[in-house]
């Protein structure tokens, strides 16, 4: 872990970063989880190579590179999300957190929401928000809880259940 490092991302990042929804989309598919990313890798979508394109063209926008250059995760910080509820207080929100199912980036989610909260800090903001899919299991909202971060509610967006989960610094 001491040896990834945390660099601003770009667009020219944006074919590693789709590489790793393929690869955790695959992984869904073979525990059974379909329905939070659906079945066909990102980098065959259009529509999905935009918004990761555009997602890694933000000001708030890092990734994770091991020592040889290989990315293992992407964190893109910022304003919220337009389909969640208008934040109460000033805030960072993670508008996307996305790792690597690679043994060399175990770990590295936290430590993506370790930085968060230190970009948190530095702007002088006190309050993070994230969301993430509400369906199957449940993990993904218990790995945010192991985090520090509290349920704050719900939403739906065409049939995508999510959960608004926040954290106060």
């Amino acid at each position: 872990m001491s040896k990834l490092i945390i660099r601003r991302a770009s667009a020219a990042d944006a074919p590693a970063v789709l590489a790793i929804f393929d690869e955790v989309v695959a992984w869904f598919l073979t525990i059974g989880n379909e329905q939070q990313w659906g079945v066909e890798p990102w980098s065959a979508q259009p529509h999905q190579q935009a918004r990761v394109t555009e997602a890694c063209s933000l000001p708030g926008a890092w990734v994770v590179e091991d020592p040889n250059g290989t990315i293992l995760a992407a964190l893109v910080l910022g304003d919220a999300m337009p389909y969640v509820p208008v934040a109460t207080e000033p805030e960072l929100y993670v508008r996307l957190l996305i790792a690597s199912r690679d043994a060399k980036a175990r770990g590295v989610g936290k430590r993506l929401l370790t930085f968060a909260d230190d970009q948190a800090r530095v702007a002088k903001l006190t309050h993070l928000r994230v969301d993430c899919y509400r369906g199957g299991t449940g993990a993904l909202i218990r790995f945010y809880e192991s985090c520090g971060y509290k349920r704050l509610s719900t939403f739906d967006v065409e049939g995508w259940p999510g959960q608004i989960l926040g954290r106060a610094l």
